[in-house]
């Protein structure tokens, strides 16, 4: 690393109506490091990238970048600064081959036409250089895996001559292989001097490749680590003021009868699953991506189809293949793609919170429920929000899950299917979930909990069901180990009696 930092932003400000989101912030990247930016949903992290970007000009502060001053207006203005951000949402043109995407802004011509030839030759190298040689430059990048598209991503910033990349949650939407495959190219970057901003709420992540790690919170960084400083459990206190062994609140509840009865359902990705959840139990489901574990909560609720099987709910059989029928029948789904199946980005947080409302018009004749009503409830889960009028697209993640979750409490829920409740959210927004889980276990409702991290399984479920290609593989008591749920989840074809049975 060279002695003078090669990005330094020096007491950058940005204020919006009602809110201060940054508050005289220093921060630096040093060339060849990885810098990794965490804090709560709000903290200010999105802010300063945005700022970094050209979305957002700031109100006050410098940006200096290998000793310069620049001004960043607008992404063209940050192009040319040598800034490349990668967000979550990937801004590849799908319609354009990868090769063109990569040369997009900055297109090799010949004789005043634009040269095919040479942006493949381009593409080709820059794709071999980070590790992505099999992936053919012709091919449309509409067709793309989500780690292919990140790849061209990263060599069109190569191709800008980046010096300061930005990574926004790089791994949310990855498997294991195509995560393990992210970190080899940042590594790559790193020995060829790069800056890497990288911005992510998963702490393992954290360990393995931060150089530094910053906090930020309410808008203003409050410490700067090295590699080895800090532990998790100080980064979490850092963030939110807890421990990070007081992430799940402890319950002292006995599951009563049984509410869920699956029974031998089928379907295009699932195969002969059985299952029970009691009143006020939380029934945790574990498996690897691609294991069958969305299918199932989608089938169960009726959205994806079921072709054989019955599912019950307090002993009477509901219509399957019908979402309407399954909410009438006290279902509710709390979806693994948010932003694209839990809510609506263009209405507010009222409209938002109101959808599953009127499924029930014959017992709430009255107008003046409603309002009351929801506000109630985003009142309860402690919604962040300026209004119930705010475009709900404007909350942070965290606060647009309280969201999707107030619609089923303003419901006659009586079995809550949670896919994923806390992917992409800070982990103080997780402790804020998990507590209403909690509160919803006591309060009798049977929930079905999917998720990759292996620790709220672990932390909220009172039994485990693992799955794999479709099926139920066994079953482990909540207080069993990662170790037991990773073999497990490696398991293939029909289940013994003792695995299922297994306590």
């Amino acid at each position: 690393m060279g002695s003078s930092p090669l990005l330094e932003v020096k007491g950058l400000s940005k204020a919006f109506p009602g809110v201060q989101a940054l508050s005289s912030v220093d921060f630096d990247v040093n060339s060849g490091e990885v810098h990794c930016l965490i804090g709560e949903n709000g903290a200010g992290k999105s802010t300063l990238v945005k700022i970094l970007a050209g979305a957002q000009p700031q109100d006050a502060g410098l940006i200096v970048l290998d000793g310069k001053e620049m001004s960043i207006q607008n992404p063209l203005d940050a192009q040319l600064a040598g800034v490349a951000c990668i967000f979550q949402e990937l801004n590849v043109v799908g319609g354009l081959t990868i090769a063109e995407n990569i040369v997009l802004g900055s297109e090799p011509t010949r004789m005043g036409f634009f040269d095919r030839v040479t942006a493949q030759k381009i593409a080709r190298q820059l794709l071999t250089e980070i590790g992505f040689p099999e992936v053919d430059e012709t091919q449309i990048c509409g067709a793309l895996s989500t780690s292919e598209k990140q790849a061209v991503m990263i060599a069109k910033a190569l191709r800008q001559n980046a010096k300061i990349i930005i990574m926004d949650e790089p791994t949310s939407p990855l498997e294991d292989a195509e995560v393990r495959k992210l970190f080899n190219v940042i590594q790559q970057l790193k020995s060829a001097g790069k800056g890497i901003i990288y911005v992510s709420h998963k702490m393992r992540e954290i360990d393995e490749l931060g150089d530094r790690i910053t906090v930020f919170k309410d808008g203003a960084r409050v410490a700067t680590v090295a590699r080895g400083e800090a532990n998790s459990e100080d980064l979490v206190r850092l963030m939110v003021g807890r421990q990070i062994n007081e992430m799940f609140p402890e319950t002292t509840h006995t599951p009563g009868d049984v509410v869920l009865k699956v029974t031998n359902i089928s379907g295009p990705k699932i195969k002969n699953v059985s299952l029970e959840v009691r009143r006020g139990e939380v029934l945790g489901v574990g498996g690897l991506d691609g294991a069958g574990r969305t299918e199932l909560l989608r089938s169960i609720f009726g959205a994806d189809p079921v072709r054989s099987g019955s599912i019950e709910v307090n002993g009477r059989e509901i219509t399957l293949n019908s979402t309407a029928a399954s909410i009438r029948a006290g279902f509710a789904l709390v979806p693994e793609e948010r932003r694209s199946q839990g809510l609506i980005p263009i209405l507010s947080v009222y409209e938002n919170a109101a959808l599953v409302w009127d499924e029930y018009p014959d017992r709430r004749a009255s107008s003046d429920l409603k309002p009351r009503a929801i506000g109630d409830v985003i009142s309860r889960l402690n919604v962040k929000t300026p209004s119930l009028s705010q475009r709900i697209s404007k909350l942070s993640g965290g606060n647009q899950q309280k969201v999707v979750l107030s619609k089923w409490l303003l419901a006659e829920t009586t079995v809550l299917l949670l896919d994923e409740p806390t992917r992409g959210i800070d982990v103080g927004a997780k402790r804020e979930i998990y507590q209403i889980m909690c509160e919803l276990s006591q309060q009798g409702i049977a929930i079905v909990l999917v998720s990759s991290e292996l620790s709220e399984l672990l932390g909220l479920a009172d039994r485990i069901i693992v799955m794999n290609s479709g099926e139920v593989v066994g079953e482990l008591p909540g207080d069993t180990s990662e170790e037991a749920i990773v073999a497990l989840s490696m398991t293939h074809g029909t289940p013994t009696p003792r695995a299922q049975n297994e306590k």
